[in-house]
């Protein structure tokens, strides 16, 4: 039987330099408008530097080694107002990363949480959740954010009359006082136990799926793991002698002396953030979970799976398919509404970098590229993830 083959008419034809061929306009358009942004951008770089000239503001990041002068409150690194710009910087990058990578953990836990709820059969649960996401989700994020720390926090009582919630817990409206973990000689064996643990428990998840995919045998891989990632650190910790003591605060005079102190500007936005995304994410967690259809949950049941394992080995991997996309753009939200702290004074990138920084040196161009550059780039690393996860958790047809 013959197969009748026939050649793309455009293929191997030559370029006319004439308007009337196709290919020669399409050219030409492209180039009319990549002229016209360069010429945007040159346009842009000139007046931007004969500003700068005349104004006598002088361009460059010297800026960075000079005397930032300034007290941040909170500062996960040492800090001192006679270090550097550059390590104010670094102050608030770390104090956005910190907020945001809560937030998001906080966030998913909740909101998977809430997610399923919103399924419950059970009238009141049901009603409570979807109260809690169409209130959170039609209420601004900045009003949140000043509801928790100026309603809420700024209420609680004075330093003396702070609530003592038990093993070295004291909350009131200056913040909230922890212990203070203190490393001892030997405790590096501790965190490498817990590395070791959680590189076996990868070991046996990986090897207990492909034992279920042959022979259909289940093998408990919650327990195993969570065994090891406690039990090995904790073996490591016997060994060594527990070699962790705490500081721990107390109250002297008009404050606590001791102790690790969590500022209200940071509890304001961490639990604003966290119930705020976790309402969108809650919805989406909702949605993936009914797309699974009900052949698949009455299949389920006609094996005996019960209720829980159901939801963890049927609904959930097959709902995951259509979460994780959306779910990006929630964790892609919350890193850059972190930026909302400059409203209640958490000292955040925006703030420390992009407010004080920027008022003090004037460096105006420098300080905004390179603040929109630490957006971009945590952002398209996100996404970066993201994407290569939803790719592993795809089905794959056999």
């Amino acid at each position: 039987m013959a197969v009748e083959t026939r050649e793309n008419p455009s293929a191997g034809r030559k370029l006319k330099l004439s308007f009337s061929d196709q290919r020669f306009r399409a050219v030409v358009y492209q180039a009319i408008v990549l002229a016209l942004v360069l010429a945007g951008i040159g346009y842009l770089a000139s007046n931007t530097i004969h500003n700068l000239e005349t104004r006598g503001i002088a361009s460059g990041f010297d800026f960075f080694s000079s005397t930032a002068g300034f007290d941040i409150m909170m500062s996960l690194v040492p800090y001192d107002p006679v270090d550097s710009y550059g390590r104010a910087f670094l102050v608030g990058l770390l104090n956005t990363m910190l907020v945001s990578v809560l937030s998001i953990i906080l966030c998913t836990i909740l909101g998977f949480f809430v997610g399923i709820l919103r399924l419950s059969d059970n009238w009141l649960i049901n009603k409570i959740a979807r109260a809690y996401v169409e209130i959170i989700r039609n209420v601004p994020l900045l009003l949140q954010i000043l509801f928790w720390y100026f309603v809420i926090l700024n209420l609680l009582p004075r330093v003396r009359q702070s609530i003592d919630l038990g093993a070295g817990f004291f909350i009131n409206n200056r913040g909230t006082y922890v212990p203070t973990p203190i490393a001892e000689p030997g405790f590096s064996l501790i965190p490498i136990a817990g590395l070791v643990a959680v590189v076996i428990a990868i070991v046996i998840a990986r090897w207990a799926r492909k034992r279920q995919d042959a022979t259909g045998e289940q093998f408990p891989v919650f327990l195993t793991s969570v065994g090891l990632i406690v039990g090995l650190p904790l073996l490591a910790s016997a060994v060594t002698g527990f070699p962790l003591t705490f500081d721990y605060p107390e109250l002297k005079g008009f404050n606590f002396a001791g102790g690790t102190r969590m500022p209200p500007e940071f509890l304001a936005l961490l639990i604003a953030l966290t119930t705020y995304h976790a309402g969108f994410l809650a919805e989406i967690v909702r949605a993936g979970i009914i797309s699974v259809s009900k052949g698949q949950k009455e299949a389920a049941k006609a094996l005996g799976l019960r209720p829980n394992m159901m939801m963890r080995l049927v609904v959930l991997p097959q709902a995951l398919r259509l979460i994780i996309p959306p779910q990006t753009s929630i964790y892609l939200n919350v890193t850059k509404n972190s930026s909302l702290a400059v409203a209640i004074g958490y000292p955040d990138l925006v703030s420390v970098f992009t407010g004080t920084t920027l008022n003090q040196t004037g460096q105006a161009v420098e300080v905004i590229f390179i603040t929109m550059l630490v957006y971009l780039t945590v952002s398209l690393s996100i996404s970066l993830f993201m994407n290569w996860y939803n790719a592993r958790t795809q089905l794959v047809e056999r």
